[in-house]
């Protein structure tokens, strides 16, 4: 968890080079820390670092395949490089391991409406807006 901390600070500092490395190291020492997992995926892919964020999210769930945040932040990258239908896949996973992941059912919505598939998007439109009333 040291190499987590470490990692979590130097983020926070803006040096991401060396929180990229933390995190490394973190992983290393821990393969099931899935927090470390997800905060380089997030570093690497706001880099434009889109393969490797794609790998560290993909070892991630094959790690940890219950998370759904790993799934939607890997959904949110495969958008990110126009790979539309996997992104939707991806989407779907996370939500079944978290159907309660407001911000999941928004964007599978908006790919939905753009796939020209009304009713889903609806649906989880609806879902998104009774989920985040609550909040």
């Amino acid at each position: 968890m040291a190499w987590f901390d470490r990692g979590a600070a130097l983020e926070a500092r803006k040096d991401l080079s060396a929180a990229i490395q933390a995190y490394e190291r973190a992983i290393a020492a821990d393969p099931a820390l899935v927090k470390a997992r997800l905060n380089l995926g997030g570093l690497l892919h706001e880099a434009g670092r889109h393969a490797e964020a794609e790998r560290v999210y993909r070892d991630a769930t094959e790690a940890n395949d219950a998370d759904s945040l790993l799934f939607y932040n890997l959904g949110v990258l495969l958008e990110d490089m126009d790979r539309k239908d996997e992104a939707m896949e991806t989407y779907r996973s996370a939500l079944r391991r978290d159907p309660d992941l407001a911000d999941c059912h928004y964007n599978l919505g908006l790919l939905y409406e753009e796939r020209g598939k009304p009713k889903d998007a609806i649906r989880h439109m609806a879902r998104y807006r009774k989920l985040t009333e609550k909040a």
